[in-house]
């Protein structure tokens, strides 16, 4: 048995409600493409707030909100222009809070965005560096450098920005600011006092207005150290990501946390946060620490094809990981960055590659014949019970529990991602993920607003809308309602026991384990039925085959233990 056991002072010591994150099931909302209340086809806070008792009825326990804040949107909302206030195309800090009280009042708390590593070139901080004189105040809050060439045409180095094209932007004085995202977003200085001090009042900010936690973006590259002679890209790449690297992960970013850390546990229940940290998987405890983060993204099952012994490799991994920061792990199969898992397990193998792959092919072959959405969403189904039995907490994309598939075909003058415009032809960007929800079969938007939707939406939404699916105690939404409302009553200690082996006559397509309490999850990766133990069936992801497990599909049990 992998026992997870946390002994840890620091935890052991707090109350439940102190620890809810722990094994919390937390839906992830895409503010602008979740409700608009308004008409103006943009989702705002206010409609998250009328979709309140949705989210009860499905009954997860926490929402995490991405970036609401004042935007160009040049990046989705992650270019911030103010991190302490509320874009006013979604609403106003009066309409946040009264969200924030919506779902306490439903019993669910509350996940905000914290966007650290750059603001937007729109930011009063970055209007104040471009019109300052070289080696000012006010350029120190961002990393500006000298240009190469007699005067400065050049940049400082190649470097290549995560969007395409280069990460360094001229401000016509000889001097380039680094940018490793789009050009509107100009990376922070965080060997910068005053910059570590703004953020720290940021947290407190919202802690203040009753957040209970925060995910941190690109957790893994706030801290830098520029060598006095820059590296190429070929370079930089080549370097190992041992905390030296001039970039990412970096060790002397935890010194940032363990700072934000005393302002968490300065409130009555501490405030939690959890890393996005695309770091190699053995670093992230260091950001799951107590006197850190104290949890960290877990994307190895989001990136893993839908096979028996990846998942049982991953799994049991994280959990050492886990035991090993006093953390718990967390899991997740589709977000707002990457190709929804009901299509990626349709599309061929991944087999190593990037996640981001799943784009190219649809890019490259359309929805068709490329995707086999029946077993993609077969597969779907049986890897969110999956992962919704394992200790730890789960992380859920808004929609999946539609079965929403990738919208692959927007016009390109439709599309909003830097990506997609930075790579024409190369990267189909991630609008597909992030096409608003449909919420009735009818309507000029599905209900999404009373008008017509930032991003087009695909006629095919109009089955999967909530009002569709609402009323089919078979449909996707409604296995996703009876499987939280169980992982309530299931779910016990952190811990779990494989059934595999040669005793347990499962094939090596097949994973079973059980929790404390006699709940076993059996998930059939391959392709024939196959016998189920002694159990009451709680549960499956698709029909049994005259009493056996089909192929693609997981069951719950309740047996002795």
């Amino acid at each position: 048995m992998t026992n997870l056991s946390n002994t840890d002072p620091d935890i052991a010591d707090r109350s439940d409600g102190d620890v809810w994150w722990r094994q919390a099931a937390v839906y992830q909302i895409y503010p602008r493409s979740f409700a608009d209340s308004n008409g103006d086809g943009i989702g705002d806070l206010a409609g998250v707030t009328t979709k309140v008792p949705y989210l009860h009825d499905l009954g997860v326990d926490a929402v995490w909100i991405s970036p609401f804040y004042p935007s160009a949107l040049v990046d989705g909302g992650y270019d911030v222009d103010d991190h302490r206030n509320v874009d006013a195309k979604l609403g106003t800090l009066s309409d946040f809070d009264e969200m924030v009280a919506a779902l306490h009042a439903a019993g669910i708390r509350l996940i905000v965005d914290i966007v650290p590593n750059h603001t937007s070139n729109r930011h009063e901080w970055f209007r104040e560096a471009i019109v300052s004189p070289k080696g000012s105040a006010a350029r120190g809050r961002y990393i500006f450098l000298d240009g190469l060439g007699e005067n400065g045409q050049l940049p400082p180095a190649d470097w290549t920005s995560v969007f395409g094209g280069p990460a360094w932007a001229a401000v016509g004085d000889g001097q380039w600011y680094l940018h490793y995202f789009a050009t509107e977003q100009p990376d922070l200085n965080w060997k910068n006092r005053e910059v570590r001090n703004d953020f720290l009042r940021t947290l407190r900010f919202w802690a203040d207005r009753g957040v209970d936690g925060f995910r941190i973006d690109v957790a893994h590259g706030l801290a830098k150290e520029l060598p006095s002679e820059l590296p190429s890209q070929v370079e930089l790449d080549a370097m190992p990501r041992d905390g030296l690297h001039p970039l990412w992960d970096r060790d002397d970013v935890h010194a940032i946390y363990a700072e934000w850390r005393e302002v968490f546990n300065a409130y009555d229940p501490p405030r939690t946060a959890v890393a996005e940290a695309w770091v190699e998987s053995s670093r992230r405890a260091r950001y799951a620490s107590a006197k850190g983060l104290g949890q960290a993204f877990n994307f190895d099952l989001l990136e893993a094809d839908f096979e028996a012994e990846a998942f049982r490799r991953i799994v049991t991994f994280n959990l050492e990981l886990a035991a090993e920061s006093g953390s718990s792990t967390t899991w997740v199969l589709s977000n707002h960055d990457v190709v929804r898992h009901a299509t990626r397990y349709g599309l061929p193998p991944l087999e190593g590659r990037p996640v981001k792959q799943g784009r190219e092919w649809l890019l490259a072959g359309g929805e068709e014949p490329i995707l086999d959405s029946e077993l993609g969403l077969r597969r779907a189904r049986a890897a969110t019970l999956f992962e919704l039995a394992l200790p730890g907490s789960s992380y859920l994309y808004q929609g999946e529990e539609l079965g929403l598939n990738e919208v692959a075909r927007i016009p390109a003058s439709r599309r909003q991602d830097p990506a997609f415009h930075r790579n024409p032809g190369a990267d189909m960007g991630r609008d597909g993920c992030r096409v608003p929800l449909p919420w009735t079969e009818t309507g000029p938007s599905f209900g999404f607003s009373s008008g017509a939707a930032h991003l087009p939406q695909p006629t095919w939404f109009s089955q999967l809308s909530v009002e569709a699916q609402d009323v089919d105690a078979e449909s996707t939404l409604s296995l996703y309602r009876r499987a939280l409302a169980l992982r309530h009553e299931l779910q016990s200690e952190e811990s779990l026991e494989w059934l595999q082996g040669s005793a347990s006559g499962f094939a090596d397509t097949v994973l079973a384990f059980r929790r404390p309490n006699g709940w076993v999850s059996i998930t059939n990766f391959g392709v024939s039925p196959v016998i189920l133990p002694e159990g009451d069936l709680l549960l499956s992801s698709a029909p049994l085959d005259d009493g056996l497990l089909p192929g693609s599909t997981t069951a719950w049990l309740s047996t002795s233990t």
